[in-house]
């Protein structure tokens, strides 16, 4: 099987193939393997790629589809992003912080994969501790678009999203605190889905901000988006913001028709600075939906604009209290020649923490403290209730509503590195489904300049069953996730 075999391969697809043995799991992914070899070194997706492993995971993959024990994951070849922690193998988070930790046990999201008899390619590249929009703040390397190896794919979820983009996988998970699944997908021309805030475990995601992280699938196609969701989807008693519920058959949504759905179009998320390309694909695109024969009408949700302030109030004081573990005692990068534990401690953050993580830490700590507590932190919540309110108030007559994903396409390296508030506005559109703990999904909706436009839909918390049919419907209807870069 050669790399042009693989090229746009889907796990459905994949699965096909495996359960009519055309090809075997191990010849899958050596094949991946193969293509990994060919184009990671101009991409750069990874921190590891795990070789062996994926190897010996296809082995058994093989003897378990020999024996008809299959599941639809079983001996396909994916990435998980590195804040995910994998037993016996490193987890990095991108930092010097955790370079050389080697977790004893496996987050619940990897173990179930592990469970369907999934293959782990390696870890995937990140901004450090998941803070960025573009994968530059990693400790080891920068991650590159397929589509343009001078732009970014996107963050903090670059790396999964690039080895989608690049064929250097089947599928890939990520995670989601404010944008960091759908920005990089619509950068990188894929699918990406953050889920309702408690649809799926974070038990074994290295946090950071917990009210706002959540995993999630980064995909070719909307299908394989519903697959994955099916299988990591569902209640883990080991993280207590996990809801019970039963867990549909995601698949079941993608009938193709959208007839009698009410669609909202947000006019606030038609942000001033918005590439016109950007937005002349997503009014194309809204086009679609009323042909696919939705109602489709603007509505407001005028708390929008606060969106980016609230969020970088919450997130980074959760950060700050979530890394303040990391103190060079207990696991981890520790500085040994102090001549005290204070000095210790300050010398291990000094040298373990990359500028962005500093930059949020003390964002996040100023906001707590005594004195501003109630002006920045508490005042950000209250605002945070009432975005929540209005989604709730929208959704109670609208099926979804659909927006940008990013005001623009992806941008050169470098080009923002130096302005942290540009960089922070390529969140814009994506961070207030995670501060109403709303899904959201973004597929590929047309082209700018050469390079992929994300159309995002977003839904009511539990709503995944709309946004992925309204997503699959016109993922159907057009040929956007069918383009693929000429790496």
């Amino acid at each position: 099987m050669t790399d042009m075999d693989i090229k746009g391969l889907t796990a459905h697809a994949a699965r096909e193939l495996l359960d009519m043995k055309k090809i075997s799991s191990v010849e899958l992914t050596q094949a991946v393997l193969d293509r990994i070899g060919q184009v990671e070194d101009k991409v750069k997706a990874f921190v590891r790629v795990t070789e062996t492993i994926a190897l010996e995971q296809a082995a058994e993959a093989d003897k378990r589809i020999a024996t008809g024990d299959v599941q639809p994951l079983t001996g396909v070849p994916m990435v998980l992003k590195d804040n995910m922690i994998t037993k016996g193998i490193n987890t990095t988070c991108s930092s010097r912080m955790l370079e050389n930790f080697v977790p004893p046990y496996s987050g619940t999201v990897p173990m179930r994969l592990q469970e369907q008899g999934a293959v782990l390619l390696g870890k995937g590249n990140l901004d450090e501790f998941a803070m960025g929009s573009s994968t530059e703040n990693s400790a080891f390397h920068p991650t590159r678009n397929p589509w343009d190896l001078n732009r970014v794919p996107g963050g903090s979820s670059g790396g999964p999203a690039a080895a989608v983009a690049a064929d250097e996988c089947i599928y890939s998970l990520g995670s989601d605190t404010g944008g960091s699944i759908r920005q990089p997908a619509a950068l990188c021309g894929v699918v990406g889905m953050k889920p309702t805030y408690g649809l799926v475990s974070r038990y074994g995601l290295v946090a950071f901000a917990s009210s706002l992280d959540q995993i999630g699938p980064l995909t070719k196609d909307v299908e394989d988006t519903a697959i994955i969701l099916n299988a990591i989807a569902g209640h883990d008693a080991n993280d207590s913001t996990s809801i019970n519920f039963q867990v549909p058959d995601y698949t079941k949504a993608l009938t193709g028709d959208l007839t009698g759905m009410r669609i909202g179009v947000p006019k606030e998320y038609f942000v001033d600075g918005m590439e016109p390309g950007v937005e002349s694909a997503t009014r194309d695109a809204i086009k679609v939906l009323e042909g696919l024969g939705a109602a489709v009408e603007e509505v407001t949700l005028p708390s929008t604009p606060y969106a980016l302030a609230v969020y970088y109030i919450i997130a980074p004081s959760e950060a700050s209290a979530n890394l303040a573990r990391y103190d060079g005692v207990k696991y981890g990068f520790s500085v040994q020649d102090a001549d005290s534990m204070w000095d210790a401690l300050e010398q291990t953050r000094q040298h373990g923490f990359g500028p962005e993580v500093k930059r949020r830490i003390m964002l996040g700590t100023y906001a707590l403290s005594a004195g501003y507590y109630d002006a920045y932190y508490l005042k950000a919540q209250r605002v945070r209730t009432l975005i929540r309110q209005e989604f709730q108030k929208v959704f109670s007559t609208f099926d979804a509503v659909v927006m940008p994903t990013s005001p623009g396409v992806a941008f050169e390296l470098g080009a923002k590195t130096a302005d942290p508030v540009q960089m922070y506005l390529n969140d814009v559109l994506t961070m207030p489904a995670n501060i109403a703990g709303i899904p959201g999904i973004s597929v590929p909706g047309g082209m700018s300049d050469g390079l992929p436009v994300g159309f995002q839909i977003m839904g009511p918390a539990m709503g995944e069953e709309a946004i992925l049919r309204v997503a699959h419907a016109y993922e159907q209807a057009t040929e956007w996730h069918k383009m693929s870069p000429s790496l």
